[in-house]
C-alpha cells in the first residue's frame, strides 16, 4: 500500500474515531465523511471525501485517485441515492445526485472543487481516460 493510502485510512480512522472532533481539515482542505448502503451487502459503507459548498449542498469527486475504475461509493450511490454526511461533528440524511461531463452544470461544479482541492482533480483526470463524475449531495433539510 502507497505511502498515500495509507495516509488516507489513517484520516478517515481519526475522523470516525473522534466522531468529527478531529479530520474535517485534517489534511488541509475540507473534508466529509459519505455514508451510503452497499448495492450488494447492504451494509453501511463510509469514505472521506474533499468537497466544496454550492448554494446549500456540497459537491464531492468520484475520482478514485485517478484510477481506470470508479470508486466503489459512486456505485452505492447509483443504487440508492439516500445518503449520509458528516460534516465536523454535524450529520445529515441527504439525497446523492450524479453530474456527469456533459452535465450543463459539470464545468462549474469542477472548477469550485478543484479550486477547494488545489487542482488535485484536474491532476488526476489526466491519469485516466474515464470521464469522472461528481456527486451531488443535498442534506434533508435543504432540500426546500
Amino acid at each position: 500500500m502507497s505511502f498515500a493510502r495509507q495516509f488516507l485510512h489513517l484520516h478517515q480512522a481519526v475522523y470516525e474515531r473522534t466522531d468529527g472532533r478531529l479530520g474535517h481539515r485534517l489534511i488541509g482542505v475540507p473534508s466529509l465523511i459519505l455514508r451510503t448502503t452497499g448495492r450488494r451487502s447492504g451494509q453501511i459503507r463510509t469514505a472521506v471525501l474533499t468537497y466544496g459548498s454550492d448554494a446549500g449542498s456540497y459537491v464531492v469527486v468520484a475520482s478514485n485517485g485517478g484510477g481506470d475504475q470508479p470508486p466503489a461509493w459512486l456505485h452505492n450511490v447509483e443504487a440508492n441515492p439516500a445518503v449520509g454526511i458528516q460534516i465536523g461533528r454535524r450529520r445529515a440524511a441527504a439525497t446523492a445526485r450524479i453530474v456527469n461531463a456533459g452535465d450543463a452544470d459539470y464545468p462549474r461544479l469542477w472548477r469550485l472543487v478543484n479550486t477547494v482541492n488545489h487542482g488535485r482533480y484536474d491532476a488526476y483526470q489526466k491519469l485516466t481516460t474515464r470521464p469522472i463524475a461528481l456527486v451531488v449531495l443535498t442534506p434533508e433539510a435543504d432540500r426546500g
